[in-house]
């Protein structure tokens, strides 16, 4: 199910992220994990259920200037579609 650009995705109830400095980041969920890098810990960071995907993905638009905007927001919809999948995120 891809998110409306108006929702607050924030982390399920059972998953944190792991927050331990040493990298990679992992997203520690009932059962597994993900280990995050890049634009992916980014955007579970921004999952906090006070970030809508419109904003999620206007800061994806400033940290990656280079790429274009609507293949961002595309991308930024799919991952988010696939967290909601595998139970990572709610909306």
């Amino acid at each position: 199910m891809k998110p409306e650009l108006t929702a607050t995705p924030r982390l399920a109830p059972g998953v944190r992220l792991n927050e331990k400095s040493q990298l990679p980041r992992t997203l520690l969920m009932p059962e597994r994990a993900l280990r995050l890098n890049g634009p992916s810990l980014e955007i579970v960071q921004l999952c906090d259920g006070h970030h809508t995907v419109q904003q999620i993905a206007e800061k994806l638009h400033a940290l990656y200037s280079k790429a274009e905007p609507q293949r961002i927001t595309d991308d930024l919809l799919g991952y988010l579609a696939l967290l909601h999948d595998q139970r990572a995120i709610d909306f």
